[in-house]
């Protein structure tokens, strides 16, 4: 199948490697192209632009930071929803707003392209694994189409509704994550101020009630002082600020969230915003 990639990052480098290694050919696009030297060194086709990928893909995958960026992708002057074919299948899998993602499917329907948004969670772990978690919203017959394809980049697969529902669930997500974050680095800060061997601790509480995925993965790289972005601190801030307007928009108070999303904040004017999301640790740092 003639599949495009747009967006060839820390996630969408894996991402597409995976649908590469399948035997699918794979145009791709990224606007820093150095970032997809090695898919292309590994058999991938290099477009110039978006409409380069829209002319030779029948299935195209966009994973690309924040939503203006996907505004402009799909609905700007050139972008998929002008350039693409009628018949093509765009599947968004960025984080972004409920809002922008029903309105691209309806341009998409105007069309004749069918949109689907599908945002996963999983981290840079996951999309190396092929296990990422995967949220869609749009047409069931159309997720049902593309299923073989979403197995290769991902274990959880699970169809949410109408468009806009795989962002909402993406939400919930980012929202339960905020909460795990913070009791994981203030665990960890609290028994290095008992002088507890951090290492013993982990082995100790991520085998019971406190287990979670931030303990298992981020902790140990915490330990290791690794913080490095699986996921950058200023794109889970965009997520974070996603969910707390849409929070208000519903009329549903979030005070966990809100008391998370400033401690980011405070990482972010400390420059820690490139740094993995991990990296609130430093805040408990003395």
């Amino acid at each position: 199948m003639n599949i495009g990639f747009i967006g060839i990052g820390v996630m969408g480098q894996a991402m597409a490697t995976h649908l590469l290694n399948a035997g699918h050919k794979m145009y791709v696009y990224n606007r820093t192209k150095s970032k997809a030297d090695q898919i292309v060194e590994a058999g991938a086709i290099w477009c110039e632009d978006v409409q380069m990928v829209a002319h030779h893909a029948d299935l195209i995958f966009t994973i690309i930071g924040v939503p203006a960026d996907v505004e402009a992708v799909y609905l700007g002057e050139g972008g998929l929803i002008d350039t693409a074919k009628e018949g093509t299948i765009l599947v968004d899998m960025t984080t972004s707003t409920p809002e922008l993602a029903k309105r691209i499917y309806e341009a998409g329907m105007q069309k004749g392209i069918q949109c689907l948004d599908a945002p996963v969670t999983g981290g840079d772990v996951g999309a190396k694994n092929g296990t990422l978690t995967i949220m869609v919203g749009g047409e069931e017959s159309v997720y049902q189409s593309i299923r073989p394809i979403l197995d290769l980049m991902g274990k959880v697969i699970v169809y949410m509704g109408e468009a806009g529902s795989g962002q909402h669930t993406k939400m919930a997500n980012q929202i339960a994550i905020a909460g795990a974050a913070i009791g994981m680095v203030e665990a960890l800060a609290y028994s290095k101020g008992a002088n507890l061997d951090l290492e013993t601790v982990l082995s100790a509480i991520t085998s019971g009630s406190a287990a979670s995925w931030q303990l298992s993965n981020m902790a140990p790289r915490i330990i290791r002082d690794d913080f490095n972005p699986g996921f950058f601190i200023k794109h889970f801030i965009k997520d974070m600020k996603i969910a707390t307007s849409e929070a208000s928009e519903m009329s549903v108070d979030l005070p966990g969230l809100n008391l998370v999303l400033s401690l980011y904040e405070e990482c972010a004017n400390r420059e820690f915003e490139n740094l993995g999301t991990q990296a609130l640790y430093k805040l408990y740092e003395k």
